[in-house]
């Protein structure tokens, strides 16, 4: 089916360096008239661009001429107050840098449409920042991927063609459990983020690690998937359990916001009733009563650092790179109002 943003153009730069056998920043090279493309290469080009019949982005050829630093930044986050904090350190940094930023957006923590992202593609950026959790999604990749983009991805864990900026979610985890472990609690809860990524499972690899060195500890475990919505109904699930925890870890801040509301919906005083913490440090965590209890993740650092690293990776110009393809930040334990000791009559 044609696509009805481009019915009559057909080919794209993607399917030019498909057929040549090169990246996309290869073809826009040659579209542009740079240098640091073989004579045998140009050529290979030039017949995929007549055989296809290929058409460039005027519109796109001139913003690539004009300013050479151009970052598409592609993101789709279930949590406001996680993208404002990303979105904030990107665009200082870009600033810094005098970035040209094209943002392209997905709906509810899911990918945008192939169709957008390779739009993106052919508009001529330089590389590409990913938000998490689309530094894992296996459709953007595959197509970042196919037309030789540099890749910079924030919360992703190791993959060779992507540079990759994170906190150790095990350690942090394991660190939370620790403190409400300290604190005495051992019915604990545990609300699991996104299946599908790997800071998840990380996050609850903590949690469980924790756990064993302890023993004797009860753990309910309930799915959510980073959002609101679904911290409600892990929270639902955990606190109408006959023997319900008296702690509850939820693994972002807009879960454990939720898990708060329910807890007030049952009449639960936190944190005389129910200890509750959550994950990422966000504007969630403060507007809470009472303040949440929360791993601090430097997320506007972390923005930062990968759009940096993913500059140093373009400024290298295809020469052997010595930009890091893992960059890991610190976090630190953020204890505020919404833990508190277990109540002998609670054991």
């Amino acid at each position: 089916m044609a696509r009805p943003d481009r019915p009559a153009r057909g080919a794209t730069i993607v399917d030019v360096a498909a057929r040549a056998g090169v990246s996309s920043m290869t073809v826009s090279r040659v579209i542009n008239g740079r240098s640091g493309v073989s004579a045998e290469t140009r050529a290979a080009v030039e017949e995929a661009i007549k055989a296809l019949a290929y058409t460039p982005n005027v519109a796109a050829r001139s913003l690539v001429t004009s300013s050479e630093l151009r970052i598409g930044v592609i993101y789709s986050n279930p949590s406001a107050a996680f993208m404002s904090e990303f979105l904030t350190g990107v665009f200082e940094e870009a600033s810094a840098r005098s970035a040209r930023l094209i943002l392209v957006k997905g709906e509810g923590g899911r990918p945008p449409p192939t169709a957008a992202v390779e739009d993106l593609i052919e508009s001529g950026v330089s590389g590409v920042l990913l938000a998490p959790p689309l530094g894992e999604a296996p459709e953007v990749l595959r197509v970042l991927r196919a037309a030789g983009c540099i890749m910079a991805a924030v919360g992703a864990y190791q993959s060779p063609d992507t540079i990759c900026v994170r906190i150790d979610d095990r350690a942090a985890s394991y660190q939370m459990t620790r403190l409400l472990l300290d604190l005495g609690h051992r019915r604990l809860g545990f609300v699991l983020g996104n299946p599908d990524q790997a800071a998840s499972a990380e996050r609850m690899a903590g949690f469980y690690a924790a756990v064993r060195e302890r023993g004797g500890v009860e753990v309910q475990v309930a799915q959510g998937d980073f959002t609101y919505v679904s911290g409600l109904a892990a929270a639902e699930r955990l606190l109408g359990a006959g023997d319900p925890p008296t702690a509850i870890f939820a693994s972002n801040d807009d879960m454990a916001a939720a898990v708060v509301s329910v807890a007030h919906r049952r009449h639960l005083d936190v944190p005389v009733e129910l200890t509750v913490v959550g994950f990422d440090d966000t504007t969630a965590a403060l507007t809470l009563w009472p303040p949440l209890t929360t791993v601090h993740q430097p997320v506007r650092e972390l923005a930062a650092e990968a759009l940096g690293l993913l500059v140093a990776e373009i400024g290298q110009n295809g020469r052997h790179s010595r930009v890091p393809r893992e960059k890991i930040l610190e976090h630190r334990i953020v204890e505020r109002q919404s833990t508190g000791a277990l109540k002998p009559s609670s054991r």
